[in-house]
C-alpha cells in the first residue's frame, strides 16, 4: 500500500457522521468506547469498530488504557494535527485521490450539520445563526491564503479548547468550516 493510499484511508474513515462525531467528542475528553457509546447512543460494539477504524488510520490515539471488570479498557483521544506531516504518518493524498474523496466527506459533514441544525435553540428571542456564511466567488490567491490561514487558526483555537461534555460553564457548539479552490466552467483554467 503506497503513502497515498493510506492517505484515501484516512479520508474514507472520516467520511462517516459517526466518526465525525466521534472525532469531535475526543478532542475535549479521552474516552473508552463504552463512555463513547452512552455519549452518543450507540452500541459499545458499534462504537469499537468506528474507534478502531479511526484509530488504524492515526485519525484518534490511544491515550491510556484503564482495568474494568477484570479486562482492560483502551481510553481514546483525537489527534489535533493529523494532518501535519509526522514520522510514521501517511502522506496526503494526491490531487485526484482527494477529487475523487472528497464528494464522501462533503456527504458526511451535511449529514451531521443536518442532525446538528435540529439541536439549535436560541438563548434569547434575538438569538439567531448570525454567524453563518456562504460565498462563492472570485479572489486573489494572496488573500485566499489569509482566509484560509484565519479558518485554520480558529479552528484550531477551538479543538485545543474543546472540553468534555456537559463541563460547567462550558456551551454546545458547532463550528463547520470548508474552504476549497473550484474550478471554472468547461473551457477555463482554475
Amino acid at each position: 500500500m503506497s503513502l497515498g493510499d493510506d492517505a484515501v484511508r484516512r479520508l474514507r474513515a472520516s467520511a462517516h457522521p459517526a466518526r465525525l462525531r466521534i472525532m469531535s467528542l475526543l478532542t475535549g475528553a479521552e474516552l473508552s468506547a463504552a463512555e463513547v457509546a452512552r455519549e452518543l447512543d450507540l452500541t459499545q460494539a458499534n462504537a469499537s469498530y468506528h474507534l478502531r477504524q479511526l484509530a488504524d488510520c492515526g485519525l484518534i490515539e490511544v491515550a491510556g488504557t484503564e482495568k474494568v471488570r477484570g479486562g482492560v479498557a483502551k481510553r481514546y483521544r483525537y489527534v489535533l494535527d493529523c494532518n501535519a506531516p509526522r514520522e510514521g504518518r501517511a502522506a496526503r493524498p494526491t490531487a485526484a485521490q482527494a477529487t475523487e474523496e472528497f464528494p464522501m466527506i462533503v456527504a458526511a459533514i451535511s449529514s451531521e450539520l443536518q442532525r446538528r441544525s435540529h439541536h439549535y435553540r436560541p438563548s434569547a428571542a434575538n438569538d439567531i445563526p448570525n454567524d453563518f456564511t456562504d460565498l462563492e466567488t472570485w479572489i486573489e490567491p494572496e488573500v485566499w491564503a489569509e482566509v484560509v490561514e484565519l479558518v485554520q487558526r480558529a479552528s484550531s483555537l477551538a479543538h485545543r479548547n474543546a472540553r468534555p461534555p456537559r463541563t460547567e460553564g462550558a456551551i454546545p457548539v458547532s463550528f463547520v468550516a470548508s474552504l476549497f479552490r473550484m474550478r471554472m466552467a468547461e473551457g477555463g483554467e482554475s
